[in-house]
């Protein structure tokens, strides 16, 4: 702390950003890397699951289009098995191949037990797919909540050392507390420069994962409606 008051002695009053990171206490750059750290991470989650739910929202729609187009269930089996990205068209998938087993089965099958197999098929790819589209996503929201708080403690640490240096000296001029006080401001920024992105981005993916979920069971409901009119009579 005595370096950052020469420091800003020197400098005429102008206390310069990366002087003070340098000079700063051990836990405020601790706190500074910690903070930096869960920045660089989530934006890496940022783009990584961006493009992922891009591909798997536009791969939907194109496997939804084509499922209502074609006439023959075949078809469709090669297109999902095309268009991988999408939850749903791995879902038709498993169904498909759920479906698949039962009809090469033996006859006389108990009708409501085939329909049953199939919506479980359905039902554990669901459950795989949402797990995979919401992976990572949590730390977004971890950083979002947290960043701003562990920058806060950043800057209570170093509020307290530049009071306890200030105290030491027994003068409490302005150009003696603004260093300790804007060091240990700068802790605060980078949390909320982690946080505002996490924060904002969490919100985007859940909206697109709940829609993505939401087609998903309105697809279970049409595919085994499907499967009762036209194969399992």
């Amino acid at each position: 702390m005595h370096r950052l008051l020469s420091l800003a002695a020197a400098a005429g009053g102008k206390l310069d950003t990366w002087d003070l990171i340098r000079n700063a206490s051990g836990v405020v750059i601790g706190v500074m890397l910690l903070l930096c750290a869960m920045s660089l991470v989530g934006w890496y989650i940022i783009v990584y699951k961006g493009m992922v739910l891009g591909r798997a929202g536009r791969q939907s729609d194109e496997f939804l289009d084509a499922f209502w187009k074609a006439r023959d269930i075949a078809t469709i089996y090669q297109t999902a098995q095309q268009l991988d990205a999408s939850p749903i068209a791995r879902m038709f998938v498993a169904g498909y191949q759920e479906l698949s087993k039962l009809q090469q089965g033996q006859s006389g099958r108990d009708r409501d037990g085939d329909l049953e197999n199939v919506e479980r098929a359905l039902t554990r790819t669901s459950l795989k797919e949402i797990t995979r589209l919401e992976a990572a996503v949590p730390f977004l929201a971890t950083t979002g909540s947290a960043a701003p708080f562990i920058g806060l403690f950043g800057t209570v640490w170093g509020i307290m050392n530049s009071f306890r240096a200030i105290g030491a000296m027994k003068t409490a001029s302005v150009a003696n507390v603004a260093p300790g006080i804007a060091e240990a401001l700068i802790a605060t920024a980078i949390g909320l420069v982690a946080a505002i992105p996490a924060v904002m981005a969490y919100n985007f993916f859940i909206r697109k994962i709940r829609v993505l979920t939401f087609e998903m069971e309105t697809f279970t409901r049409d595919f085994l409606n499907i499967v009762r009119r036209h194969f399992l009579k």
